[in-house]
């Protein structure tokens, strides 16, 4: 064999020692088990007028136009999705880092230095003993072959955490909305049930007004005086009360918007009716309209690729480099032809004995998948739960409502009867007055249901992703569910 053939025979000798004594790649025993979305429904007795999942602007529903504002000054103004954006911008430049690194590069390098060659060194006179200049201008090139798949791996999990930063800005929007819309209603009813209270004390004030008179007149006892004393001040104690949650909930309202103290507070508006939806299917549907779980899928995505880079780094790794440039030891002398260098070269790493290492890196990265993938796994049996729990709640408020429906339609029924009776002196004032006060408690009662429908609406529209539905091109670049298979 002539020394050509030898030396052209080294590299694949080289390559072959390499892939026989790379370290082993550990098998995956540990696979966390996927979701069963069959499973992922709600109970079929659980059911609402209207079928179907929220819009994305599902607050428009409701025709409010200051519902409408505010969920719009949130969105504009908050600083909790300045921060989710923020976080989003940040992932965004991770990947153009991790799409930048590898690959070709190409640079110039220049430099100048002046130095004495020692005069027992290597180089003997006129060298050795003397100082001189050494100029050099070279470019350099190399390139990275990411044979095994490494780069595109780490790029692979910096888009997976690009998706789920966005994903976790939708949620963020989702929450912020919904929070918004409750916080609002709350008020709204607060307010209206402010109003009714004064009308049921400007009723006791009257019957407290006919008891002072019937103890002066002999015809009652103090005691009749006193009841109706206890009653009007009760009344008071929660005016008081209402008038406190209210506060409270304007400053909630006004943090949530991200308002000043000199912006009006919202004016009263009859509370809507409530028209709320339920899918009769969930299943895999649920998981491209909840950001949390599309958040919780990307992070998965994401750990796979981690999983796919320490896997190459059991595997060898060649890169080429080639240099040319202008090399001497005067810069007079830098341009000459004959100063002319050149260099090309391979660079090979192969990890023959760091198995210890790379064992423990690849364990911790399906270990990180394990923890996403159950995490993710119990976000989706949340998720239908908590659908379930509004959808039953609505339900049953629903049916508390037609109850109470029948139960005012009594009271009014009773009211019209005193009237009645009253005008034909078959009954006194205080009969009328009393009936009034009952129809108004009971319309105290229907707001109350009504503020409670509203609450759990907007809870379900939560529940139901808010409106949000997955990017298709995100869903077209991964499988709609996590993918388990050995890394």
């Amino acid at each position: 064999m002539t020394m050509k053939t030898r030396l052209l025979a080294l590299p694949a000798l080289l390559l072959a020692l390499g892939l026989g004594g790379c370290a082993h790649v550990p098998p995956d025993t540990t696979i966390a088990a996927q979701p069963d979305f069959a499973r992922a429904q709600h109970a079929a007795s659980i059911h609402l007028a209207r079928d179907g999942w929220p819009e994305a602007q599902w607050w428009r529903q409701f025709h409010d136009p200051q519902l409408d504002a505010l969920v719009t000054q949130a969105l504009a103004a908050s600083p909790t999705l300045a921060v989710a954006q923020a976080r989003v911008t940040n992932a965004r430049v991770l990947l153009r880092a991790e799409q930048s690194s590898g690959g070709a590069s190409l640079g110039l390098e220049t430099g100048l230095n002046r130095q004495r060659y020692s005069g027992n060194g290597l180089f003997p006179e006129p060298i050795g003993g003397n100082f001189f200049n050494d100029a050099a201008v070279q470019i350099k090139a190399a390139y990275d072959f990411d044979w095994w798949g490494k780069q595109r791996a780490l790029v692979a999990a910096a888009l997976g955490e690009v998706n789920a930063r966005q994903a976790d800005a939708s949620q963020a929007e989702k929450t912020l909305a919904g929070a918004v819309a409750q916080s609002y209603f709350k008020l709204q009813a607060l307010m209206a049930r402010a109003d009714n209270v004064h009308q049921r004390q400007a009723i006791q004030r009257d019957l407290l007004a006919a008891r002072v008179a019937r103890v002066r007149q002999g015809l009652a006892t103090s005691d009749e005086q006193h009841g109706a004393e206890r009653d009007l001040a009760a009344l008071g104690e929660e005016d008081a009360r209402l008038a406190t949650v209210a506060a409270r909930e304007r400053e909630a309202l006004r943090a949530l918007t991200a308002s000043s103290s000199a912006e009006p507070a919202p004016q009263a508006r009859p509370l809507p009716e409530v028209d709320a939806a339920l899918p009769a299917q969930l299943g895999i549907e649920l998981l491209a309209r909840r950001p949390d779980l599309q958040a919780a899928r990307w992070r998965v995505e994401a750990a796979l690729g981690r999983i796919d880079a320490s896997r190459a780094a059991f595997y060898p790794d060649l890169n080429l480099n080639a240099a040319i440039g202008l090399d001497a030891v005067s810069i007079s002398r830098l341009l000459r032809a004959d100063s002319l260098t050149m260099l090309a070269g391979g660079m090979l790493r192969m990890p023959l004995f760091d198995s210890a290492r790379l064992n423990a890196a690849i364990d911790q990265r399906r270990a990180e998948r394990n923890e996403l993938i159950e995490d993710y796994n119990r976000l989706l049996v949340d998720a239908v739960r908590n659908v379930a729990q509004e959808g039953a709640t609505l339900q049953g408020i629903a049916r508390q409502a037609e109850s109470h429906a029948a139960t005012r339609s009594a009271s009014a029924a009773l009211l019209a009867s005193a009237d009645k009776r009253f005008k034909h002196d078959l009954a006194d004032r205080a009969t009328v007055l009393q009936a009034r006060l009952a129809l108004l408690q009971q319309d105290d009662a229907a707001l109350q249901l009504r503020d409670a429908a509203l609450q759990t609406q907007v809870a379900l529209i939560d529940a139901l992703g808010g409106g949000y539905r997955a990017d298709a091109q995100q869903a077209a670049a991964s499988p709609s569910t996590p993918t388990t298979k050995t890394q």
